[in-house]
């Protein structure tokens, strides 16, 4: 017959619930990708159902059916992540060689690169495409680094031309040509 044994060191204090519950968020810290999938898909869906549509639509598939089949795809990978992220899966993480975890984000670069996409939209209207885009490629490349002021700015004039004359000229799909496009 066996006694209890008791523990003769002083009784350890239980962890804070709200420490217990920071760890656990910690641990399923991938169920935010889950909401943000599912926001995003009651967004689309909602769009989508609420879309004013033409009656005389021809064939089975309307304007509505890929905005309401990415909808549904988003939540059901919403679903399917947050069940294997609740049963214990959890994401790889970043191997690559050239990525360094122990050090923090580059914050700067990415302020940047939000400035300038947002500058550029901004400015889209009343430049143009063609200025607006030179202005975001350009800014894109000094954001991640570049410092090259005597080609840069070139070659984003280029590439923000090239694609506007893809895109207005050849497929068709309208883009602001703004004042300068008056000119040329």
């Amino acid at each position: 017959m066996t006694t209890p044994t008791t523990d003769p060191s002083p009784a350890s204090p239980s962890p804070a619930p709200a420490a217990g519950r920071r760890s656990w968020l910690r641990d399923h810290s991938e169920l935010g990708v889950c909401v943000l999938l599912s926001v995003l898909g009651v967004l689309v869906l909602a769009d989508a159902l609420t879309m004013d549509v033409d009656i005389t639509q021809r064939g089975p598939v309307g304007p509505r059916t890929v905005p309401v089949v990415v909808g549904a795809g988003l939540l059901v990978v919403a679903a399917l992540l947050a069940l294997d992220v609740l049963r214990g899966g959890r994401g790889q993480a970043e191997t690559g060689e050239d990525v360094d975890l122990s050090e923090p984000a580059d914050w700067r670069t990415v302020l940047l690169l939000a400035g300038v996409f947002l500058g550029a939209a901004v400015l889209i209207d009343p430049l143009g495409f063609p200025a607006a885009g030179a202005l975001l490629f350009w800014g894109a490349a000094f954001a991640l680094g570049s410092r090259r002021f005597d080609r840069d700015p070139l070659i984003a004039a280029v590439v923000s031309l090239v694609t506007y004359a893809v895109f207005d000229k050849l497929l068709g799909v309208p883009l602001p040509g703004g004042p300068l496009m008056g000119v040329l």
